[in-house]
């Protein structure tokens, strides 16, 4: 069985419609977009739908300005029976800084759902491959 990615990465422009009027990323829409990075994540590693139960300790660091480049790197820290803990870190690159930096960040907490939008659990192997210890080799 290969192994599952624990990771997700999504990367887009802050264009005029997802600033405010101080010409920066507006909340809502950094919201957005992370919740996005951690249903990929989660989605990704569960190999099935997932949907968001919480969002929580959401941190806006810097503004993004108009015209940045906001990379959001997902990682799934945390795997339960049907849940999954996902911390989402966003990188602004604004041309007029030397490189990017940490801009936000959000823990969310995702559920694996049926067709029906009822949580079912997420294989046994799956929760056994995330949480084995690691025996360096």
């Amino acid at each position: 069985m290969t192994a599952r990615k624990r990771h997700a990465q999504l990367t887009d422009v802050v264009f005029p419609e997802h600033a405010n009027h101080y010409g920066t990323l507006f909340g809502g829409n950094a919201l957005h977009l992370m919740a996005k990075a951690a249903f990929l994540a989660a989605r990704g590693f569960a190999r099935r739908d997932v949907v968001m139960a919480r969002c929580s300790d959401a941190q806006f660091h810097v503004p993004v300005r108009l015209g940045s480049v906001l990379t959001l790197d997902a990682q799934v820290l945390r795997v339960g029976r049907s849940s999954l803990t996902v911390h989402v870190t966003g990188f602004a690159d604004d041309l007029a800084a030397d490189r990017p930096a940490v801009a936000l960040e959000a823990v969310f907490e995702m559920v694996a759902v049926d067709a029906a939008g009822r949580p079912v659990s997420i294989a046994e192997a799956v929760h056994d491959e995330f949480n084995e210890p690691k025996v360096p080799a």
